[in-house]
């Protein structure tokens, strides 16, 4: 059974930042993908980077150079670091994790574990 409990978020001008945390109970699972993904109000769900237990970090172009993810491995926390925040980064949040092989993670795998969200809201 895996939890994800999200904290962190709120408001910020733009240029500011922000990070946000996923606390991750799971079992001591050797191989699992961690992801932040985001969504607008009428839109799509958008993935925003993964990390994987090997460490190995991919993010989406619009925030690469912006926005560092990492894990804390030992409690299995997930941070999210966005910095030069803006506008249209406003979103709410989501934090998800899968317990599969580093080879599958990516944006694109089917996450069955996600966390509560949290809104981020980003003004010019």
């Amino acid at each position: 059974q895996v939890q994800l409990v999200q904290s962190g978020g709120g408001s910020v001008q733009a240029g500011g930042s922000l990070n946000l945390s996923c606390a991750v109970s799971m079992a001591a699972y050797s191989s699992y993908c961690m992801a932040w993904f985001r969504q607008v109000p009428g839109k799509e769900r958008e993935g925003v980077a993964t990390i994987d237990s090997v460490g190995d970090i991919k993010y989406v172009d619009s925030v690469k150079g912006r926005f560092t993810v990492s894990e804390d491995s030992a409690t299995h926390t997930l941070n999210l670091l966005m910095n030069s925040l803006q506008p249209e980064d406003t979103a709410v949040y989501y934090c998800a994790v899968e317990l599969v092989h580093v080879q599958w993670c990516s944006l694109g795998l089917r996450f069955e574990n996600w966390g509560q969200g949290t809104q981020v809201t980003v003004s010019s």
